[in-house]
């Protein structure tokens, strides 16, 4: 009995995703072009397909914005399906080029996937932090103006207890928060002037860089320590496939026969 309820319950979830896939659309669809059916899934994987998207823009505002280029996307490829454009010798030989371009690109991401074990990633990781060398670093927010006198004016309200925030969205001409920062990232003179203020101070004169005049608060002050693993993983992997493509061009041009000439014909050495 009990394995019956489950049953039951579990194809009520199911029925209910159903029912929410077609609420969007209308069962489904987005638009229908001369007979061809845009589905919202079709749009959706666009979406979730794109680097960064979801930070910046809503699901609903991407499909509002971008329902009209997929609909002439499907008006040209008609069209050029009409003009049997795929039975042209342009055609063929982009077609070829993108095949083989994708087939580099398949076999190269393969190998270098084999090359980056997840034992690699944890050794290079462990001699980044082995490594680190701990500094003070600062979390710290600025308010840059184009004159002293702004400037000046900024740090008088502050001293009658105007509120910091409100008065960068006034007058700053960046956003405030810099988060946290070694001393050295910084231009010489912001770096000095921030590095010699305590915890929740804020500058009692104007500070002169080449980018205007700041008025700078420190927040926090800490000792810096190594980035999580999930945060340094990217840079880690970026770094570590430079040498893994290296190595894999040095293994294929071993073994392989290459004759080259230059533009007047003379062979050239290819291998160093």
């Amino acid at each position: 009995m009990q394995k019956k309820y489950i049953a039951l319950a579990m194809m009520g979830v199911v029925m209910f995703g159903a029912a929410q896939a077609r609420a969007e659309g209308k069962d489904g669809v987005a638009a229908v072009v001369n007979g061809q059916k845009i589905t919202v899934a079709e749009i959706r994987d666009a979406y979730n397909g794109t680097p960064g998207i979801k930070d910046r823009v809503s699901f609903k505002d991407f499909y509002q914005k971008t329902l009209d280029v997929f609909v002439n996307g499907a008006l040209v490829l008609q069209a050029a399906d009409k003009a049997k454009v795929q039975d042209t010798e342009a055609y063929k030989k982009q077609l070829k080029l993108a095949e083989d371009e994708l087939a580099r690109k398949i076999y190269m991401e393969e190998q270098v996937d084999k090359m980056i074990t997840k034992a690699e990633i944890e050794k290079a990781y462990k001699e980044y932090t082995d490594s680190f060398k701990s500094e003070k670093e600062i979390k710290a927010k600025h308010i840059l103006v184009d004159s002293e006198s702004k400037a000046k004016e900024v740090i008088a309200k502050l001293k009658k207890g105007g509120d910091f925030d409100k008065l960068a969205k006034e007058y700053s001409k960046e956003p405030a928060d810099l988060g946290y920062f070694t001393k050295e990232v910084m231009v010489p003179e912001f770096g000095e002037a921030a590095f010699a203020m305590k915890k929740g101070e804020y500058s009692k004169s104007p500070v002169k860089t080449q980018f205007g005049y700041h008025v700078i608060k420190v927040e926090d002050i800490r000792d810096a320590k190594p980035l999580p693993l999930k945060k340094v993983e990217p840079q880690i992997k970026a770094m570590m496939a430079q040498g893994a493509v290296a190595k894999i061009f040095n293994n294929l041009t071993a073994d392989a026969k290459i004759t080259a000439y230059d533009l007047n014909g003379k062979e050239l050495s290819l291998k160093k």
